[in-house]
């Protein structure tokens, strides 16, 4: 199974929601792309299902753990011009599910922000990169989010006590689905890679043991972008799922 090709992207995008299992998430696949959306002018914010308590590679003790992803991803979303950064409650790292209550989370979040465009990890996995795009929470929390679009944010009978609270019924635009099998929308980060690189150093916990960042990223962000079209230049890749 894969995704169908890539719809062309809404022209009049003025917010953008970035939903994603941990911190780190956005910046490993997307922050080029979200320091761009920055300079355009487009009103980006991020959510984190949870604070990364399974993450990191050292004996840090695992009570301050949350506590240290959250400051770093706060950083590195400082580093891509990024303001606004949210976290849900109650979502442990490694036990993601699809559930009913993310679902209604989500679309709390939703009405909240009220975004033209929502970008999030695929819920289809790679089977050519088992690791990484792949985590189980990555895949649940874009088939909760993709619930939460379609039917519920939009529907003003479903979670009706968050329409008593005032989050109005919501229809997002188009959702960019990061890491999924085949991406076939390129954008060019090369202006923009710098910002990306210092946003993922700036989770130390998660990236001090990568001696040659730089390196990888280059790699890997131009080997997408040859095959995408773009020699010589840095992409980010995604797939666009209009919703309307």
């Amino acid at each position: 199974m894969s995704f169908p090709p890539s719809a062309a992207p809404c022209a009049d995008v003025q917010r953008v929601l970035c939903v994603f299992a941990h911190p780190d998430d956005v910046d490993f696949g997307s922050a080029g792309t979200v320091a761009r959306w920055v300079d355009e002018g487009l009103e980006v914010s991020y959510l984190l299902v949870t604070r990364g308590d399974a993450g990191g590679f050292d004996e840090t003790p695992r009570d301050e753990m949350p506590g240290l992803r959250e400051a770093e991803q706060r950083a590195a979303a400082a580093a891509v011009g990024v303001k606004q950064v949210d976290f849900l409650e109650g979502y442990a790292d490694g036990s993601v599910t699809p559930s009913l209550a993310l679902r209604k989370d989500l679309v709390a979040a939703i009405r909240r922000a009220r975004p033209d465009r929502i970008l999030t990890s695929s819920p289809l996995r790679r089977w050519d990169r088992i690791a990484g795009p792949s985590h189980p929470d990555h895949l649940a929390v874009g088939e909760a989010l993709t619930c939460a679009v379609y039917p519920d944010a939009r529907n003003p009978f479903a979670h009706p006590d968050l329409g008593a609270a005032g989050l109005a019924a919501w229809t997002v635009r188009e959702i960019w689905y990061s890491g999924g099998p085949e991406p076939d929308h390129a954008v060019d980060v090369t202006d923009t890679f710098d910002r990306k690189l210092a946003a993922l150093r700036a989770h130390v916990s998660q990236t001090t043991h990568l001696h040659e960042l730089d390196v990888m990223l280059r790699e890997r962000l131009g080997g997408l972008a040859e095959s995408l079209g773009l020699p010589g230049r840095l992409a980010e890749a995604f797939t666009i799922i209009r919703t309307e």
